[in-house]
């Protein structure tokens, strides 16, 4: 839509001389505030549209997820996020096979760079290819500005930080890949400290990526953050005062009369070694004592249990229980 010169007009005539309401669907669509000239100003109200959820890819399969649930039902959803885990939230793919949705999965991936280098008017294409494959390469883990101009200097490309910038801002508008912070209201310790990258589709993530480092961990590292990103923008990491690392930091959206709840969630498909627990409890308890939150979330491929902790308690819940959990609350 937005390569149509004029469009914003053809809109405002449709809003002035039809009855009728009008949506436009766009990833790179200008912002009002971008044109101070837009005729739409003040006559727009934008909406961030997500892949489903699981409880969306749930109810368009029929499947009931509400209340409480009997040994078939858990079994059934169970099932079922085995399938969410696969094929993603894109209801475009999910019922292609494997080769189609990796081969869809990849034309929209390159359509959406395409489009974003165009709509940026990008003197380096090549760059910002070789940037956002280095980035889905290492969903879940960190990054710092200067790592990745340097590392784009080592390919032959004459890029400034300033340009790297512009690049992952152009990713997060649209909707491709996102960021975040530490947990800090400091802002030199934002400044200083490196960033984690997320996707908007852990089976995106799959199809276009090398798979040389993304593991099931960071993939269920990333499908929860965009569960959380639909619920709340304010996502963060920890890093507790010994070093450890919560991989999220979620701040809930307020409730009059209550004080914000701050969820802490620590990723690990798997509890079964020892140390591994030891390591993912100890990282929790450090953070819930630093923030003052009573309770912590550890979320599994399959593990359900109770830790009381010195602070306060830290529920260990399987992954699908979590997401059903958290498009209730």
């Amino acid at each position: 839509m937005q390569a149509f010169p004029y469009w914003q007009l053809f809109i405002n005539r449709l809003l002035r001389t039809e009855k009728c309401e009008v949506t436009v669907a766009g990833s790179l669509l200008p912002l009002p505030e971008e044109e101070t000239t837009n005729p739409l100003t003040g006559r727009i109200v934008s909406w961030e549209i997500f892949p489903l959820s699981f409880r969306e890819f749930l109810d368009g399969k029929g499947i009931e997820s509400d209340g409480p649930l009997s040994t078939k039902q858990r079994l059934t959803i169970q099932k079922a996020f085995d399938d969410y885990w696969q094929v993603g939230g894109f209801p475009g793919v999910n019922r292609l096979d494997q080769r189609q949705r990796i081969e869809a999965h990849q034309a929209n991936w390159s359509t959406i760079l395409a489009s974003i280098i165009d709509h940026h008017n990008i003197s380096h294409p090549r760059a910002v290819i070789d940037l956002v494959h280095w980035l889905v390469d290492s969903i879940g883990s960190f990054y710092a500005i200067s790592h990745l101009t340097d590392y784009l200097k080592s390919l032959g490309h004459r890029v400034r930080k300033s340009s790297v910038v512009d690049w992952l801002a152009g990713f997060e508008d649209a909707g491709l890949l996102f960021s975040v912070n530490i947990f800090s209201s400091s802002p030199t310790r934002i400044s200083v400290n490196p960033r984690k990258v997320y996707c908007i589709d852990h089976a995106l993530v799959t199809s276009v990526s090398s798979g040389i480092l993304t593991n099931r961990d960071s993939l269920l590292e990333n499908l929860l953050f965009t569960a959380l990103r639909r619920v709340t923008p304010e996502i963060f990491y920890h890093r507790t005062k010994t070093g450890r690392e919560v991989d999220l930091v979620a701040l809930l959206p307020s409730v009059p009369g209550q004080k914000r709840a701050v969820m802490l969630i620590q990723v690990c498909a798997s509890l079964a070694d020892p140390r591994v627990k030891q390591s993912e409890v100890r990282s929790l308890s450090e953070a819930m004592v630093e923030l003052a939150v009573a309770e912590g979330t550890i979320v599994t491929w399959c593990t359900d249990e109770t830790i009381p902790v010195g602070f306060g308690t830290i529920q260990v819940v399987p992954v699908w229980r979590f997401l059903l959990d958290l498009s209730q609350s």
